[in-house]
């Protein structure tokens, strides 16, 4: 479905639209909204300061302001607000992780073609990457559940449970703010053991060491340990095969206590799979990066939620940005 007509002009718009991000991409690799600061700097003095090639600094410099992520005034070049708060590396609000693992991606979406044609993946697995594309992906998944979770903790009743999982729960930002909110709870993330020491060092920022442990766990090859009332599973399913998503929420309801909850938390298409437009394109995102990863439906998640034996299925709209969405029942 497409919601606003093409046109001439919106299909160039579109067929160049990269440009911009890739100009994001550069300045956040090159750490440039961090060197400007709180200062109004020249061309040059930010050429000096990154090592970078002069009259080129000057073109991106130019670029930027042009896209409103700084300010020029004569000469000199100063960060936007919006620049300051979400692309300083000093800022708590600092999206250069995501950012970071979005220049990561844009390779493998220039051979698209290629994926459709050989069905195939074009880039490494995150458990292959570098320590530099894991840090961008752990933490860039950080950014975006810090950013939803206030939004929908409040939405979920988790009052009177004791013990929450927290299933490839990576830097563990989901089970921080559902134990934040709910001042009984524990919980514990289970994820690959590559991801331990990101989440470690998140848990204890957030002073939660005590309330949240960490399992190194391959959920695809070992059973789920533990005993919880209530089970969450954020944007895990979409990176694995039909047969694989339905075994990850068969061994998930095994560690589920009688009458505890259990909810999926992903990228929901419509049942015809033709939108919304977000979740659509990131079964694109899957083909390029999995072997058989892709966005799914509500009729599909629930099928393995009651398959696994959850009753009372429901819902919870949350009118994200990206057509996210959690789905729930109790065991």
């Amino acid at each position: 479905m497409q919601n606003s007509p093409w046109s001439a002009p919106k299909i160039m718009e579109t067929a160049s639209s990269y440009w911009q991000s890739c100009t994001l991409h550069a300045a956040v690799g090159l750490d440039l909204f961090t060197h400007i600061g709180d200062r109004q700097l020249t061309a040059v003095d930010m050429a000096r300061a990154m090592g970078t090639h002069r009259r080129a600094t000057e073109v991106l410099l130019n670029a930027l302001a042009a896209m409103g992520l700084l300010e020029k005034n004569g000469d000199r070049f100063g960060n936007s607000p919006a620049a300051k708060t979400y692309l300083n590396r000093e800022s708590s609000e600092y999206l250069g992780y995501i950012v970071g693992h979005h220049r990561h991606l844009i390779e493998s979406w220039a051979h698209l073609d290629r994926a459709v044609t050989t069905g195939k993946p074009q880039r490494n697995q995150v458990a292959r990457a570098s320590d530099s594309q894991r840090e961008n992906f752990l933490m860039g998944m950080f950014n975006i559940a810090r950013n939803l979770a206030p939004q929908v903790v409040p939405e979920i009743d988790l009052s009177g449970r004791r013990h929450l999982l927290d299933l490839g729960g990576g830097p563990g930002t989901w089970a921080i703010y559902f134990c934040r909110h709910n001042p009984g709870l524990k919980a514990t993330v289970c994820d690959l053991a590559t991801t331990q020491p990101f989440a470690e060092k998140t848990i204890q920022a957030y002073g939660l060491a005590e309330r949240i442990a960490f399992k190194p766990l391959d959920f695809l090859e070992q059973p789920v340990p533990g005993r919880y009332d209530a089970a969450w599973l954020s944007h895990i399913l979409h990176a694995e095969s039909p047969a694989d998503c339905a075994r990850i929420v068969e061994k998930t309801a095994a560690a589920t206590e009688p009458g505890g909850l259990l909810m999926v938390h992903e990228f929901v298409l419509d049942d015809s799979l033709d939108g919304p437009l977000f979740p659509a394109l990131f079964s694109l995102n899957m083909l390029l990066g999995t072997e058989a990863g892709r966005s799914y439906s509500e009729s599909r998640i629930k099928k393995w939620l009651s398959a696994a034996g959850a009753k009372n299925l429901r819902r919870l709209h949350l009118k994200t940005p990206n057509d996210s969405d959690v789905i729930m029942g109790e065991i």
